[in-house]
């Protein structure tokens, strides 16, 4: 599937903006602007380098400056805003942008065409770029390429005053070293500074202004009727400095090229997806796929540009990003990760970096771990993997049953309890200071749809590995009768988002649709089939779930603005694409998955083609507004929002 972009899609600067491309290194690194090449966020970078996997990471080429001079003038070839309201305005002489495995670009300049190519080196901190000039002018041309340097924190913005050092070799700065290679003419530039606009975290009420250097350019002249290729490439590698000839050098970029384009070849031919869409994502889910340095195992970052690497995210991610992508090792590695870390029955919600203790606030991940192990077990068959991790799982019941941190216990009812104070436990986890926009202390429906399920995955191994699991099961019958009792709401065909003695009980919310779509469930076939007709008349949208039902006095129809206001809308309406999976999952469930459902998921899940070209190219994003879902808004490519629409393509396939 090649992603093909022209003209009529940045008609104007904005349009140009919308869309970008995400490359990464399995480090926590990555490369991303947008089609026209500029950077419309602080957080956008062409080398995003990762110095200690996944979290450590450094702005190191922000932007790209691109020219071509002629006999009749300059042309600008890049895009970009400025603080001062000045544009480059290359996007009009950009003829096409393509997105496969790689980005590439066209520009068509008055009988000269350049191609450009980038590609990010898997396992390293390097990025290389490739200009190929084909010049049919009657006159010789120069391109000359700029490059804009930052050497801060991912979201910092660079420091008044700060210097960056030219060593021939390499660009010094606050202690940090790019090395950089190329078969171009170098030229010195002094440092030219420049102050951009970042349009999209403007909207949002984030930092809207940020600065880069630039401390040479580099040039390639091609003369009238010939052709000509300029090579560079960054890398934070130290064996870099080494000098290699020119012709090497285009030698390595194509080479790191080449690399990448097989590599995730292989990743959709090893997933093995019929469908089309489907392969693409696998190769889409890879990319939240790093190492952990402080683990040395595997872990996935949850989104990008924003967020790292925690454990809920992790658990929801894991079965579509790799079981159904048939990454088996890598899920092996991550859950064997979270085994280790694994304290009081919690998961770690946020890993340790240095000295830092992890943070173990989260009552889904321990029990999305004991389902993320019985998935992985019944795709791979490894009953030795299942043995070595099972004493962990019996820890996690055990201090469930018996009570854990945050207020984590059985009630007397069988049902978990989670949550006290100002304790946000659940995915719904927003807290503003003092006020929590959704507050969900006591009994959550997913939570025991989650201990169900866990208690019923318990019985089933203690069979397999002939183990006693007599109590499991009792505690799940239990835990059935209660949980029918008390979510069960007849007048409104379905369940109660929270049993807590508060208002917040009776809205309806998404979260009860994984009380249909766990392995196993409490609802008889009747009432999975209403809740289902339920999420889908109150909740469904084609991109994602509503997180509250419109007509709710509390609904909140836009995601944006400062932090406030988007944190009071986040969980208040807002569209979350990952919930959309259980809902299929869930359809195909109550309807036999008989052909005629799976047509329909099928007819359903095709407009998700348009979601991949906008916003973030190939991926799926976090959320989208709760009324009228048309932009993607949050991480412009989330972990378990692909995840989770690969399990509905596997089980379409089934």
């Amino acid at each position: 599937m090649r992603w093909i972009y022209g003209k009529q899609d940045w008609k104007t600067y904005e349009r140009g903006q919308e869309n970008c491309y995400l490359m990464t290194n399995g480090l926590g690194g990555f490369s991303s602007l947008t089609m026209t090449g500029s950077v419309s966020r602080n957080d956008h970078a062409f080398l995003m380098a990762c110095t200690k996997a996944p979290n450590y990471r450094f702005n190191m080429v922000h932007r790209i400056s691109e020219r071509l001079e002629t006999d009749g003038g300059v042309s600008v070839l890049s895009s970009q805003e400025f603080e001062d309201g000045s544009r480059e305005e290359g996007f009009r002489c950009l003829s096409e942008f393509v997105y496969e495995d790689t980005p590439l670009w066209r520009f068509h300049v008055n009988g000269v065409e350049i191609e450009k190519e980038a590609a990010l080196k898997n396992g390293e901190n390097t990025a290389v770029l490739c200009y190929r000039v084909r010049n049919r002018s009657g006159s010789a041309v120069r391109l000359a390429v700029t490059p804009f340097y930052q050497f801060v924190s991912k979201g910092q913005d660079p420091e008044e005053g700060q210097r960056f050092t030219d060593m021939g070799d390499r660009i010094e700065s606050r202690g940090l070293s790019l090395y950089y290679l190329t078969d171009g003419k170098v030229e010195p530039v002094g440092e030219q500074r420049e102050a951009y606009y970042y349009s999209y975290d403007a909207c949002d009420g984030r930092r809207a202004v940020g600065h880069g250097t630039a401390c040479h350019r580099i040039s390639l002249s091609v003369g009238a009727g010939e052709e000509g290729c300029l090579s560079i490439v960054y890398s934070m590698e130290k064996r870099y400095s080494e000098q290699i000839p020119g012709q090497d050098i285009r030698v390595l970029t194509d080479g790191v090229i080449d690399g990448v384009k097989q590599y995730r070849r292989k990743l959709q031919a090893d997933a093995g997806f019929r469908d089309e869409t489907a392969g693409f994502l696998a190769k889409s889910a890879q990319q939240f796929i790093a190492l952990r340095a402080s683990t040395g195992g595997k872990t996935i970052l949850a989104g990008f540009p924003f967020f790292e690497d925690w454990g809920r995210d992790t658990m929801i991610s894991l079965p579509g990003v790799c079981i159904a992508a048939g990454r088996y090792e890598e899920a092996e590695s991550i859950l064997r990760t979270f085994a280790r870390y694994e304290r009081d029955g919690l998961m770690p919600n946020l890993f340790p970096e240095g000295k830092k203790e992890p943070m173990y606030n989260t009552v889904d991940a321990s029990l999305l771990f004991i389902n993320c192990v019985w998935l992985y077990y019944r795709a791979a068959g490894r009953r030795e993997f299942l043995r070595e991790i099972y004493p962990v799982m019996e820890r996690i019941i055990a201090n469930y049953r018996n009570g854990t941190r945050f207020d984590i216990r059985m009630d007397t009812d069988g049902l978990i309890s989670a949550g006290s104070g100002l304790d946000q436990v659940t995915w719904m986890d927003i807290r503003i200071g003092d006020i929590l926009p959704t507050p969900r202390h006591g009994k959550p429906v997913e939570i025991n749809a989650y201990w169900y399920n866990a208690l019923k995955i318990m019985g089933e191994c203690a069979r397999l590995l002939q183990e006693p699991g007599e109590s499991y099961e009792q505690m799940a019958s239990r835990a059935k009768q209660s949980f029918l009792e008390q979510f069960w709401m007849e007048d409104k065909h379905c369940l109660k988002d929270v049993v807590s003695g508060t208002k917040a009980d009776t809205q309806i919310r998404c979260n009860q649709i994984w009380a249909v779509s766990m392995p196993f469930t409490m609802l008889d076939k009747e009432r999975e089939r209403q809740v289902v007709d339920t999420v889908f008349e109150k909740l469904y949208t084609p991109y994602g779930l509503r997180t509250l039902e419109v007509s709710d006095p509390e609904f909140r129809p836009v995601y944006g603005g400062g932090l406030l206001e988007r944190d009071l809308a986040y969980h208040q309406g807002t569209v979350w694409v990952y919930p959309l999976g259980a809902y299929y999952l869930s359809y195909l469930k109550v309807n036999g998955y008989s052909e005629g459902a799976k047509a329909c998921v099928r007819a359903q899940l095709e407009v998700l083609e348009s979601a991949m070209r906008e916003g973030c190219i190939g991926q799926l994003p976090e959320i989208y507004d709760g009324e009228n879902p048309s932009s993607s808004k949050g991480c412009f490519a989330q972990a378990w929002s692909v995840g989770e629409i690969l399990r509905v393509y596997r089980a379409l396939e089934a």
